[in-house]
């Protein structure tokens, strides 16, 4: 790069980063489009909609209430990721969808749910079960059935149900006859499904019938069946317009549900961790970044400010990004971006401390650039790919705020990418064409570190893991067997309690959050409380733990001491955990298959199982940390557990991958030496200033956001930074140690055996 060339990436830079910060908190027209104050808020940063539906069936089945509760999960997420299903009472669902605040609307397209049922033409007494009253063209106007649905299902003339149906999708299709363009709702059937219609339209063929679909009181359409469909596909054909044929998809796939469902009500809510959860958030992150930028610039020098001009660049674009795709941010979806600006932050260290590197053997500024860029390159690709293949695997299989995380984790880890190894380069890069060539401007002559016998310590190392483990899981044991529970399990995870209390005020929600949310946790005991503000009224919608009569009444009687509430006016409902056995399921299903993909990838790249292997059992080593972190200091298991386990599982792998490269870079030159321990204590040495840098930089971000954030947010800061703590304490202590003991000793064993 010539010095016109880098004045020109210098400009680029600065104007890059006025456009940014102009977007970020500006905006373009009149609506601020691009600005961060734009960013679609979850249920609870920024409230949303809450839909009640009652459940038609008499005493529904425990079973059937799951299943709907989660096929409801599945489908509300087209609104958001971080929208949640669960039960309230017997046999009321709630749905809260974050982001949103026109209930009507949600409930016209999300579809008022109906019955679905495939009828046949003819009963087994050989009477109809249809006949044609018009000829308007209009099939839901025209035919009609001349039975009741219970007697069709008493004769066995229904072959399919709502249940049998997998999916609804609109779309538009040209017509085999006329050439035109017809609209038409495609249907898939599920396993079950597929046979019954088989074997369905092979009769109704045979017989020359017609299979009529009757949808919510009325059908919907009456093709003639010329041969039997056994691919479990079907398709919705008719004169529609494709608003009709989507409307009609809609409340198709809600008739699938195995229970139906009529709305009770709907409301507007506001946050439930109120207004000063987003305020405090953003400020802690700028405090953090500051932090970061001066640390930078103080270690690295002119390294360290090009890398805090990419960080600017960084933040930036994640936040347009965000705002672009209407993604919905949530505290998990906060706890990727956290995440993503360490690895931001990992990857701007890890190449300025080998520019360090080569600099300190004598080469040239521009050399060891060029050296330090390269050499960084696998390091920073591999530690990124193997996060960002636990963010993918994570997307599909999750569901919920696993969802939320995974998206928001999976934009910061490829931008973060773009920022280290395009923008950081091109800035340091324009410095040095600009005349910016000062050996002391990039390094800083250190005494060469001698490397430490970290393998020396290793039995003492997994003794402290090992026994730190041990007695957490034994205090889990003793207290799940004293009836305290191995967990202090949240709302999310066992449900509760919702109350709905109607103030004589309305109360604003900082007003919610300190004056009357302390009272609550006192007369409760519960230091997790959730609330909501109904808009346009003066409810306040209450969630704490589940309480027994006695429990409702002292709240009741609290609130008409200290606010002078109408107990009359209190409701309360026993609600399901919003964290379903099947989320849960998913969560974990996904957590195991990331593990697995990312095992098969190290081992890919590394040529050496044993690598892939001690990264998973560090990688489970941090995550039993943290559960044991939570167990013995009794912090609430909820939403935000699922967050900070995914992101402990992201940190602990990039941290790892850094040292597993150094030990794979150093075998490379095996004339360096022979002897292995040599190997594993020196790379570990290298790699230790990175190591204390990048988890001090992360762990700085976090605890900005512990010291500022509200109760719920340093509930969720707190195990984070032990997270980062245990992670930066695996990879440094045990990991080598791992991957050396299996390198050395099993293969003893292995020649021992073939002897």
């Amino acid at each position: 790069m010539n010095k016109k060339k880098g004045v020109l990436s210098l400009i680029t830079t600065a104007v890059l980063i006025a456009v940014l910060g102009f977007t970020v908190l500006v905006g373009f027209g009149k609506d601020g489009t691009g600005a961060m104050k734009n960013i679609k808020l979850g249920l609870d940063l920024a409230g949303g909609v809450s839909i009640t539906y009652q459940v038609k069936d008499e005493n529904p089945t425990e079973e059937e209430m799951s299943d709907t509760i989660y096929k409801l999960q599945k489908r509300v997420e087209q609104y958001s990721t971080e929208a949640s299903v669960y039960q309230e009472g017997d046999d009321r669902i709630n749905i809260e969808i974050p982001g949103v605040s026109d209930a009507n609307e949600i409930l016209e397209d999300l579809g008022q749910p109906g019955s679905l049922y495939f009828i046949k033409q003819t009963g087994s007494d050989g009477t109809a079960n249809y006949e044609v009253v018009n000829n308007t063209g209009n099939e839901a106007e025209d035919y009609k059935l001349t039975k009741t649905i219970d007697e069709l299902k008493a004769d066995g003339s229904i072959v399919l149900e709502g249940v049998d149906v997998k999916s609804a999708k609109a779309g538009t299709r040209q017509d085999e006859t006329t050439n035109a363009n017809k609209n038409v709702v495609s249907l898939v059937f599920t396993d079950e499904g597929t046979t019954k219609f088989a074997d369905a339209t092979r009769a109704a063929a045979a017989a020359g019938e017609s299979i009529g679909i009757y949808y919510d009181g009325a059908f919907v359409s009456v093709p003639n069946v010329n041969e039997a469909i056994e691919d479990g596909q079907a398709e919705i054909s008719g004169s529609m317009t494709f608003e009709d044929a989507d409307a009609l998809a809609s409340t198709i796939r809600i008739g699938g549900l195995k229970l139906e469902l009529e709305e009770l009500r709907s409301n507007v809510v506001g946050a439930q961790l109120g207004e000063k959860a987003v305020k405090t958030s953003v400020q802690a992150g700028a405090i953090g970044l500051a932090i970061v930028f001066v640390f930078m610039i103080c270690v690295y020098s002119l390294g360290g400010l090009a890398s805090s001009l990419a960080l600017l660049i960084y933040t930036g674009l994640v936040l347009v990004i965000l705002n672009a795709f209407n993604v919905t941010l949530t505290l998990p979806g906060i706890a990727g971006i956290i995440l993503s600006i360490g690895m931001a932050v990992d990857a701007n260290v890890i190449i300025f401390a080998r520019v360090r590197e080569e600099l300190s053997r004598g080469k040239s500024v521009k050399n060891s650039l060029k050296t330090g860029f390269g050499k960084a390159l696998s390091a920073i690709v591999d530690g990124n790919v193997t996060t960002l293949i636990a963010a993918a695997v994570l997307w599909f299989k999750g569901s919920g705020s696993v969802k939320g995380f995974a998206q928001t984790l999976a934009i910061g880890i490829i931008v973060s990418m773009f920022t280290a190894l395009v923008i950081t380069r091109m800035i340091v890069y324009a410095f040095y064409a600009v005349g910016l060539k000062k050996e002391r401007l990039y390094y800083r002559p250190q005494k060469e570190r001698k490397a430490f016998d970290f393998l020396k310590k290793k039995k003492v190392f997994f003794g402290i893991s090992l026994a730190v483990i041990v007695a957490g899981f034994i205090y889990m044991g003793v207290n799940s067997a004293t009836g305290k529970g191995a967990f202090a399990y949240s709302l999310e995870f066992e449900g509760g309690t919702s109350t709905n209390v109607t103030f004589d005020k309305d109360y604003s929600i900082e007003e919610i959050d300190s004056e009357i949310v302390p009272v609550i946790e006192e007369v409760t005991g519960d230091h997790n409380v959730q609330t909501q503000k109904v808009a346009g009224t003066k409810q306040v919608i209450i969630k704490t733990v589940t309480l027994d009569l006695k429990e409702r009444e002292a709240l009741n009687q609290a609130m008409a001491d200290e606010f002078g509430v109408d107990t009359s006016k209190i409701t309360a409902e026993n609600i399901s955990s919003t964290v379903s056995n099947e989320m849960r399921r998913d969560a974990v299903v996904a957590v195991i298959i990331a593990t697995i993909c990312m095992l098969l990838y190290i081992w890919f790249r590394f040529k050496d199982i044993r690598f892939a292997t001690s990264a998973v059992l560090a990688l489970l080593h941090d995550v039993l940390i943290v559960m044991v972190f939570y167990a013995v200091a009794r912090i609430s298991v909820g939403n935000t557990f699922i967050a900070c386990m995914l992101t402990i599982v992201g940190y602990s792998i990039n941290a790892t991958i850094v040292i597993f490269d150094r030990i794979r870079e150093e075998l490379r030159y095996k004339t360096r030496t022979t002897d292995l321990a040599e190997v594993v204590n020196k790379s570990i040495t290298q790699t230790l200033t990175r190591s204390i840098y990048t988890s001090l930089t992360t762990f700085v971000m976090v605890a900005v956001l512990f010291v500022l954030g509200v109760s719920s947010i340093r509930e969720f800061a707190l195990p984070l930074m032990v997270g980062i703590i245990a992670g930066a304490y695996s990879s440094v202590c045990i990991t080598g140690a791992l991957w050396y003991v299996m390198k050395t000793k099993l293969e003893k064993k292995a020649e021992k055996k073939q002897k």
